[in-house]
């Protein structure tokens, strides 16, 4: 049976190397920790269904020059009906955002209109009643607009039309013990209710930064036309037509009216390209501490590996006395894996309390989200599996010494 007391009494002997190893799982383990969390948050946020059918999506942004606010309207629906009538497209409306965008309205609701503080946060699509089919939102209560409800408004005096149709997850928080639909509800200050006339299944806030994160699947879509000189457009190609209506969909806005901006990097966009560059940060956030991940178990790795090739030199004659004494391959390999495992569990407990340190650090300075034991017990497993893969090589040239280095002059 394997004695631990010899083991501790060499390591005692090698302290400075010992420690050193020791402190390397541990700093390797705080960071892998945190940042394999971070992963699986960045992760999971890219996976975020945003309630449309995103396929065939193609958005535009329009900005109309020399228009003064009374003349919005009627350009307004003039483009989108020449929008509905390019060969390719599906439907289209006009719209001040949509999910994933990155700009937008938000505002609080209230189910009693002179409450202090909102019952929920959301965020406003003003919409018309080709809204639904062109997102692909999938109405699961009540019932979609009607063209009559559709109104113009100015945004600098807009106030709550009579309907309004929200998503599951707001209607569950405005009314958590009853059905929501047909019950009113407040937006912002305004005195004047809105009445639920159906709920969608999900539609996603246009922004996806960590802000957003409470109230990310919250939206309200109102029967509004904006007379602002600003407008987004959301278009449905038929099947396979995504590519050709990208050409002419710009062509048909120009030629119903010249009098217009559409540039830069939101200027003309597929919806795949909306996802992508909503979710730039996270991505490369997750590739770079993939990356580190990877470097620092590699180092970790690597100085294990090299610190147990020095012991292995420096004892050659003490192991070559010990097989001439009959301790077997076997037990040389097993002494060498336990030394190992003994270092590395020092190091994983005082890696364990810097990966909740640091996680608390972050926490209070980052808002991120408080670390899973899941992780920190993950991390522990990962290091010392890692740790005995790496002293497995120097370990089995260890077992390999002769009995004969016994009787040779160090």
């Amino acid at each position: 049976m394997l004695q631990i007391k010899p083991i501790l009494v060499a390591l005692k002997r090698h302290k400075s190397g010992t420690i050193l190893i020791a402190l390397q799982i541990a700093l390797t383990l705080a960071i892998v920790c945190n940042a394999l969390f971070i992963i699986q948050q960045r992760v999971t946020r890219l996976q975020r269904p945003t309630g449309l059918q995103e396929s065939d999506l193609l958005t535009i942004q329009s900005r109309f020059v020399g228009v003064t606010d009374d003349g919005v309207a009627p350009l307004v629906r003039s483009d989108v009906l020449a929008l509905r009538q390019v060969t390719g497209v599906e439907d289209a409306y006009a719209t001040n955002s949509y999910p994933l965008r990155g700009g937008g309205w938000s505002t609080g609701t209230r189910l009693n209109p002179d409450a202090k503080k909102p019952t929920a946060q959301t965020t406003q699509y003003f919409v018309d009643e080709h809204a639904l089919a062109t997102m692909g939102a999938k109405l699961i209560a009540g019932r979609n607009f009607n063209a009559g409800e559709v109104i113009v408004a100015d945004p600098k005096s807009l106030k709550t039309p009579p309907q309004a149709i929200v998503t599951k997850a707001l209607a569950e928080k405005l009314y958590p013990k009853e059905p929501a639909l047909g019950k009113p509800f407040y937006l912002g200050d305004d005195k004047t209710p809105a009445t639920i006339i159906g709920i969608v299944e999900r539609l996603q806030v246009p922004w996806s930064g960590t802000w957003a994160e409470n109230f990310n699947d919250n939206a309200v879509l109102l029967p509004v036309q904006l007379t602002s000189n600003f407008t987004v457009y959301m278009i449905r190609a038929k099947p396979g037509q995504l590519a050709d209506i990208t050409k002419s969909v710009p062509a048909a806005l120009f030629k119903n009216n010249r009098m217009r901006v559409i540039t830069g990097e939101r200027g003309i966009r597929t919806f795949a390209m909306v996802r992508e560059q909503a979710y730039k940060s996270d991505r490369g956030m997750a590739i770079l501490m993939g990356v580190v991940c990877l470097v620092l178990l590699a180092i970790t790795a690597a100085g294990i590996v090299g610190l147990t090739s020095f012991w292995v030199g420096q004892r050659r004659k003490q192991i070559g006395v010990r097989r001439a004494l009959g301790a077997t391959k076997r037990d040389i390999l097993s002494y060498f894996l336990t030394e190992n495992l003994l270092i590395g569990i020092v190091g994983v407990v005082i890696g364990a309390g810097l990966a909740i340190g640091m996680n608390l650090w972050l926490v209070s300075h980052f808002e991120m989200a408080r670390l899973s034991m899941v992780y920190v017990l993950a991390g522990v497993v990962l290091l010392l599996l890692l740790g005995q893969g790496a002293v497995l090589a120097p370990a089995m040239r260890a077992s390999r010494v002769s009995p004969i280095e016994a009787t040779r002059s160090v």
